[in-house]
């Protein structure tokens, strides 16, 4: 080799070599300072912070599991649906036969139950009066919907579809949210 292709060989080699321990370097460096408790503290009393209570996904599994052989007695093919304060749905299960229509009209009740924080059925009602409500994406005003609450919030929506009435939904979706102790 010649010169100056030793000088550039080598030139790559120590630059590689230092970009190597600088990464080592700044790999084990200190962490950022925590912030001071007193500045959190602060925040907290400013209300700044919420807390929201959820339902386990544990406690959903079981509520829809109640539903489904609610339904499963009095021979009716149903899906159930159990979602969380936020709409999002936490459980879904399709019992053997039922309607593909009634996987989305589950989850769409459940939805609509806890976001009003009352059952579907009593949520038609207000239809006569604001018949607007039914264009709100992602809501279905047809009776099987139940909120679960706690201390009068809701913190989940259990959905029922595939009965041949609202009526016998609802009964399903109230007995998962009665299997919870409610």
């Amino acid at each position: 080799m010649n010169t100056r292709t030793r000088v550039l060989t080598g030139t790559a080699v120590a630059v590689a070599l230092g970009a190597g321990a600088f990464g080592a370097v700044s790999a084990t460096a200190a962490p950022a300072p925590a912030a001071a408790p007193a500045a959190l503290a602060k925040k907290s009393d400013d209300k700044v912070f919420t807390t929201s209570t959820h339902l386990t996904i544990g406690a959903a599994t079981r509520a829809a599991q109640a539903a489904l052989e609610a339904a499963e007695k009095e021979n009716q093919k149903v899906t159930v649906a159990v979602v969380d304060r936020n709409g999002n749905t936490l459980v879904t299960l399709r019992g053997d036969g039922a309607g593909p229509q009634s996987y989305e009209s589950a989850q769409r009740k459940a939805f609509t139950a806890v976001s009003w924080n009352a059952p579907t059925s009593v949520l038609v009602g207000r239809l006569a009066q604001v018949p607007n409500l039914k264009d709100i994406p992602g809501t279905l005003f047809l009776g099987g919907g139940a909120p679960v609450q706690k201390d009068g919030a809701p913190v989940a929506g259990i959905g029922v579809a595939g009965a041949p009435s609202g009526d016998l939904d609802e009964k399903y979706a109230k007995a998962g949210v009665e299997s919870l102790g409610q």
